[in-house]
């Protein structure tokens, strides 16, 4: 995975931080002010902002830096260790896996679904999706695109079904055709929270009582181009239902990446994927060493 392909990743992030280390010259407290500045236009929150400068500073001070490439090395070293959430970064290799993705409509959820079973498949793993969101017109109809370009069968009840029995079929179906992943789509109601909680309580309930000997991943994609918007969205799911990785998408477009060091830092949600494009193998693996030199050319 090139993140060094991608500069708009960053925005302009990699060449302001280095403008600012390089032209200052010396490290002082306007060097540190300058940076913060950097940062939070990137689309790194405030109180990641300061958690980084802070310890920025108690680094320059403790170890006695006083090069301008000392003060990116440790930055660099910083923001890595934020972003790298080990084993947690990846994907459940158990099976059999049950995946329920959440998100807003609009985010890029059905699409990420059609390039997370490709993905799946392409392990030579047998993959299986569930319409889980049949409160939107058409979901179950996009999804069943995804699942004929994939060669994956689709799970579906008419618009305005329950989704839990949704799942419940889907569980039966899995386990009748020994499949390896469930990959179900879910309603992504945010600005009714706690209907949506019910319906993720539900599902979940189901998914335990129908499924125990499943392994359960629940991912929440988020459209990376939002900036502190996304973040805002991860916190709210998070309330909902208990997270265990977030995707990124369109992460090729107008996106800062500093979201993705945000989320890391304020809410201790790994990142497993990220979108870097439209194309249907455009799903790439989170590599928080490649993510951090991206950012600084390296």
């Amino acid at each position: 995975m090139e993140f060094r392909e991608k500069k708009s990743f960053f925005g302009r992030m990699s060449e302001r931080i280095s403008d600012v280390i390089m032209a200052r010259g010396k490290v002082d407290e306007e060097l540190m002010d300058q940076l913060e500045e950097v940062l939070i236009t990137s689309d790194i929150g405030m109180e990641t902002t300061m958690h980084i400068v802070e310890d920025l500073r108690k680094a320059v001070k403790n170890e006695n830096i006083v090069s301008p490439d000392g003060v990116k090395k440790r930055l660099k070293i910083i923001m890595a260790t934020i972003v790298d959430k080990g084993e947690a970064s990846k994907l459940s290799e158990e099976t059999p896996l049950v995946i329920l993705v959440v998100g807003i409509n609009g985010g890029g959820k059905t699409t990420t679904i059609g390039k997370l079973a490709r993905r799946e498949k392409a392990k030579g793993k047998t993959v299986l999706l569930a319409a889980a969101d049949t409160f939107r017109a058409a979901a179950s109809e996009q999804l069943e695109i995804w699942g004929q370009r994939n060669g994956v069968n689709v799970i579906k009840h008419q618009e305005g079904a329950d989704p839990s029995a949704v799942i419940y079929d889907a569980i039966k179906s899995a386990k009748a055709r020994d499949i390896d992943v469930l990959i179900c789509d879910t309603a992504g109601r945010l600005q009714n929270k706690k209907n949506l909680m019910l319906e993720l309580e539900k599902m979940n309930k189901v998914i335990d009582r129908e499924y125990p000997e499943a392994a359960k991943e629940t991912i929440l994609v988020l459209d990376a181009t939002t900036g502190k918007n996304a973040v805002s969205q991860a916190r709210e799911f998070g309330e909902v239902t208990e997270l265990t990785g977030i995707i990124l998408t369109k992460l090729d477009g107008t996106a800062k990446g500093g979201i993705v060091i945000t989320i890391a830092d304020e809410l201790n949600i790994p990142v497993k994927f990220i979108g870097i494009g439209e194309g249907i193998d455009d799903l790439k693996e989170f590599d928080a060493g490649d993510f951090v030199g991206g950012i600084f050319d390296e």
